[in-house]
Parts: structure tokens; sequence; C-alpha cells
């Protein structure tokens, strides 16, 4: 979930300003749920084999939360204070950006009863792009893996947003290209973002047939934090996760969940959280040898590695 992105596009309203008291409640309740249940340890699974982890023909694992930590928790609210400040510090530019867009509109909208859920569904479907693309080109992901950098998965979770969603400010324009009203825009970014906070929890196990069916629920978005081998890069939806099942994506959830990175950072420095991977691409394209490689480092896929060089993936080059 890219929390509070919605910020760099319009003011702050009563919607927002409301949430934050539902974010305290909530996650007090939350927090005294868990604690009422058999919690596992951090860091139960970091000795289990890929095959443990992903092996299909066992029954499906019971849901047993890890629930809250105090540094964990505060590192998350660290993160969701310094988004909003560089989404406030970036506000004009982009709204600026997607003024300009809604004056070259390729078709003429106008605002009915059907243009906000029209908005709705059409945010829903870039969100799943955009979300996707994060995970799939390397420097998205350094972006979005703030997201994911916790280990845990709870309500505080869905707070731990990055400090440099201007990089993907441009995801949503299609909708002012095709007409699609400002304040509908907005709108539908901020139901869809404020539906997904309350999925980012383990006190909640799979809800009814048909609602998995349809929508994103705790379930599914379980699978998209997990480091294990099936889970990655899978449930990208927002609101509805039929976009999965349409696109490939969709996982469900089985087996135990391993939180967080495949290579964890283990730190709750707010600033190597919010900029560890970018750091690390550097690194790799001051090292990496041609072009080729070093672009690559940039824009293919997280994990990417060339056959020859400094960065080489060490298997490719001794199948070499």
């Amino acid at each position: 979930m890219i929390w509070m992105k919605k910020l760099a596009s319009r003011p702050i309203d009563t919607v927002d300003l409301l949430s934050l008291p539902v974010f305290v409640a909530t996650m007090a309740w939350e927090s005294r749920v868990l604690a009422r249940r058999e919690l596992r340890e951090l860091g139960d699974l970091d000795s289990a084999t890929n095959d443990e982890l992903s092996d299909p023909t066992l029954p499906a694992d019971p849901l047993v939360p890890l629930g809250y930590e105090r540094r964990d928790t505060k590192a998350s609210l660290t993160m969701l204070a310094g988004n909003v400040v560089v989404n406030l510090a970036v506000a004009g530019a982009v709204g600026a950006m997607s003024r300009f867009v809604f004056k070259r509109r390729i078709v003429n909208l106008h605002a009915t009863t059907w243009s906000l859920p029209a908005a709705m569904v059409a945010w829903d479907f870039m969100y799943y792009w955009n979300h996707r693309w994060m995970h799939e080109i390397r420097l998205f992901w350094a972006n979005h893996v703030t997201h994911h950098s916790s280990e845990r998965y709870n309500l505080s979770t869905a707070l731990r947003q990055p400090w440099s969603g201007y990089l993907m400010s441009w995801a949503f324009l299609p909708m002012p290209l095709l007409g699609i009203p400002a304040h509908h825009v907005a709108k539908a970014g901020q139901i869809n973002l404020l539906y997904q906070y309350w999925i980012h929890t383990e006190a909640i196990d799979k809800l009814a047939r048909p609602l998995e069916a349809v929508l994103n629920t705790p379930s599914h978005h379980r699978v998209h934090h997990g480091a294990n081998p099936q889970y990655l890069d899978k449930n990208y939806g927002g609101i509805l996760i039929v976009w999965d099942k349409l696109f490939g994506t969709f996982e469900p959830e089985v087996r135990r969940i391993k939180y967080g990175l495949t290579k964890n950072i283990r730190t709750y420095n707010p600033i190597r959280i919010g900029y560890h991977e970018f750091v690390d691409i550097a690194r790799d394209v001051v090292r990496a040898t041609g072009w080729r490689n070093k672009l690559g480092h940039v824009v293919r896929r997280p994990g990417w590695r060339p056959t020859t060089g400094p960065t080489a993936d060490p298997a490719a080059m001794s199948a070499a």
C-alpha cells in the first residue's frame, strides 16, 4: 500500500484528520486481541528451507500471529510521519502535473452519479499495475521496499510508508488524461488507500468465500508481504483481488508466512529503512562494468545480476 500518497495531489481533509485517531484506536484494539492469543516467535521460520516454506502437499497451516513489538511499531509510525512531510512538500508540483494532463484530456467526461464508482474501479486497476511495477523494476522497488521491510504484520505495518513516493507520481495520470474529474480521482484514491489499512492484520483469518473471491482481504494481503518463494510478487490488488486472478499473480494463503524481505535489513533506523535500497543501487552501479550492466541494476528486476563483472551472479559465473 502507498499510504497517504494521496496527500501529494490534494489538501488534507476531514477524513484524513479523523483517520489518525482511528489508527490509534484500532492498533490498540489489535494489540490487545493478539496479546490474548498464542503467538509465534519472530524468526521462527528463519531455518526453514524453501521446500518447507512452499510445500503445497501439506494441509494449510493455522494462522498464528506474531503480534506487536515496540521498536518495530515506532519505526513504522516514524516512516508515516516522514511520508506525510515529503508528500506535502511535493504536493504543488504533483498537483500541477495532474492539472496539466487534465487540460489535455482526450475524453471529456463529466461528473455524474456513476463517475465516482467508475473512478474507483479505474484507480484500483491503475493501482494494481503501479504496485506490480514497483515489484518488477528495481528503482521503483527502492521506493516500495520500505513498506515490506518489517518482519511483523499488523496494522502499524500499513503505516510504514516510503519517503520517495514522488517516483511513482506519474502512475495515475491516465485517469485525468481520460477526463475523470480531478476531485473524483482524489476521492477514489482516498477510499482505496483507507480500505487497505484494515487488511494489514493477523487478528482476522479468512473471510467468507464469496468475499475472498472478489475482494483483497487480510489473508490475501498477508501473502503479498510474504518472503516464502511461492508468495513473492503475488496479490498486488488494492480493493479488488480480481486483477491478480485476471493477470496471473494470485496466490492463496496456505503455508505460514515468513514476513519481510528475502534478505532482511534488521534495523529500526528510519533513514536506513527509507533509503537502503537506493544506496545498494548506487553501489552496484558504481561497481558494474559497461553501461548495460549499470542500467540493468536500475531498471531490471530486484535481485538481477549480470553474468560477468564485479556485480555478476556467482551462479552464472560458475556455470560459464
